[in-house]
């Protein structure tokens, strides 16, 4: 990459890091995600291979890491397979004076693998937002999806992040799962709110055609997401959710006040980042990058000091405000009224009309039920806006 490419003669600065951790004892049956199954993570052949991308990062290309970061987030894969030590081994990494008492510094764990001595071992090396994998908490559907922890795993895990000192909590929740399967959302979703943890993120099932769900779906021994299940389940996390307390502040996430991802807040402004690790994805406006998923591929790379990178693209004006448009949209940023075109405004009453936005200060913002349709909205607005 060269400045050119980026658009910038001096190197482009990040305050927001991603580092993958690739390694899950088992692949969940709908998981698409860059994921090296063994029984246990390899804490010391991770930090050696996101080291050595780091520093090709920092010797070899126009990007530079900030003296302070903002956000750090530590995803997978399951990083607390890795265990105890894996957050401060890190944290020597990258470099403890980059990472200070303001930076979100957020790490996932599944409740299986969220021991106390690594929670507070964790904690104690400056992670302070946990997100942990909870999906559901019937049993049956836990053993369909492939997760090795029980009903009352997502309990015992939450009890033992607070215990650590841990009260920035985001759990994770999946909707749309065949009704076969017999799991109460409701029930799952009341159980959260007993939980209350600071935030949760609602993810829905997809059928990837890669994973043992698509495979299912493709010879017909499962059946494929219900739509109007899918619409149900999503309207009613976002009414019981709303209900009590937490901002809906993104299409998929909820927050109480003051514990909105900023992490992901980050990818939805489209400031730049930078990803580390095997599938990891970099913006460096205007160019995005992403590196190879297979975590063997990207390891031999990296320790030969040769570029992990898969591919990229360089966005163009038309691409750069249609994304805008997107990213706008699926927050509560909205779309402001100030200034806009008389068609844009038309086109912004007549989504309020139909129940899809709702006017806020100076901006309309999406509903649930616009959200739902958002692609759509998106590409309606962008053309309103460059016509």
């Amino acid at each position: 990459m060269t400045g050119a490419e980026i658009g910038e003669a001096e190197p482009v600065e990040v305050a927001s890091v991603y580092v993958h951790a690739p390694f899950c004892a088992r692949r969940c049956t709908y998981c698409d995600f860059a994921v090296h199954v063994r029984r246990d993570g390899d804490v010391d052949e991770w930090i050696e291979t996101v080291g050595a991308e780091l520093c090709r990062v920092e010797l070899s290309e126009p990007v530079r890491v900030a003296a302070r970061l903002d956000t750090l987030y530590v995803g997978g894969g399951t990083p607390s397979l890795m265990g105890p030590t894996a957050m401060a081994r890190l944290r020597d990494l990258l470099g403890a004076e980059r990472i200070g008492r303001d930076t979100e510094w957020t790490a996932e764990a599944n409740p299986e693998s969220l021991t106390p001595a690594l929670a507070s071992a964790w904690r104690e090396a400056g992670v302070n937002r946990l997100s942990i994998g909870v999906q559901t908490f019937h049993e049956p559907t836990l053993r369909w999806m492939g997760r090795l922890h029980g009903a009352t795993g997502a309990e015992h895990a939450v009890s033992t992040a607070r215990s650590a000192g841990f009260d920035n909590l985001s759990v994770d929740l999946i909707f749309g799962l065949p009704r076969h399967l017999g799991r109460s959302w409701r029930a799952d979703l009341e159980r959260v709110v007993e939980l209350a943890p600071a935030h949760v993120s609602l993810y829905g099932l997809t059928v990837e055609s890669g994973t043992p769900l698509g495979r299912d779906v493709a010879l017909g021994r499962e059946s494929p997401v219900d739509e109007e299940q899918y619409r149900e389940e999503f309207l009613e996390a976002a009414e019981t959710f709303t209900s009590a307390g937490y901002d809906h502040y993104e299409v998929s996430n909820f927050a109480r006040e003051g514990a909105r991802s900023l992490h992901n807040s980050a990818y939805w402004r489209g400031v730049p980042y930078l990803g580390l690790g095997n599938g990891a994805h970099s913006f460096l406006p205007p160019v995005r990058r992403w590196n190879v998923r297979d975590w063997t591929q990207y390891r031999g790379r990296s320790v030969r000091g040769e570029s992990p990178e898969e591919g990229r693209e360089r966005l163009d004006a038309d691409a750069r405000r249609l994304e805008e448009v997107w990213l706008r949209l699926r927050t509560d940023r909205g779309w402001p009224r100030a200034g806009a075109h008389v068609r844009v405004n038309r086109l912004l009453d007549g989504w309020i009309a139909n129940g899809w936005a709702q006017a806020a200060d100076s901006h309309v913002i999406l509903t649930p039920d616009g959200w739902l349709v958002m692609d759509g909205l998106t590409v309606e607005l962008d053309q309103a806006s460059s016509g």
